[in-house]
């Protein structure tokens, strides 16, 4: 759809921080990312951003001892973020990764 008819009808795009209210939809939300496309590391980085948005990114910055546009950056659409910058953020988020075997079907 064009995007100006869009705006004329008052839709807006649906933005996924909008409905990351609790710590367990945020995990669920980045689990979900991980198990749909295992190889998409964008996707992931794209999707904690989300989770960043939701929960404030002043206060990750804070928490983080990143400035705000860093983390925009690192975790917005064209972002690439180290692994030390997600795991620095996802700690400040109140979140882990977890790490299990392949299974034999996979």
């Amino acid at each position: 759809m064009n995007p100006n008819a869009v705006e004329k009808l008052g839709i807006k795009p649906l933005d996924a921080a909008d409905y990351l209210q609790s710590d367990e939809h945020c995990a669920l939300y980045l689990q979900a990312c991980l198990e749909d496309a295992p190889g998409d590391a964008v996707l992931f980085a794209k999707a904690l951003g989300d989770v960043a948005r939701a929960r404030g990114m002043m206060q990750l910055a804070r928490d983080t001892g990143m400035s705000r546009e860093g983390l925009y950056k690192a975790l917005g659409v064209n972002g690439n973020p180290s692994f030390a910058t997600v795991m620095k953020v996802l700690g400040a988020l109140g979140l882990k990764l977890h790490v299990e075997p392949q299974s034999a079907n996979a």
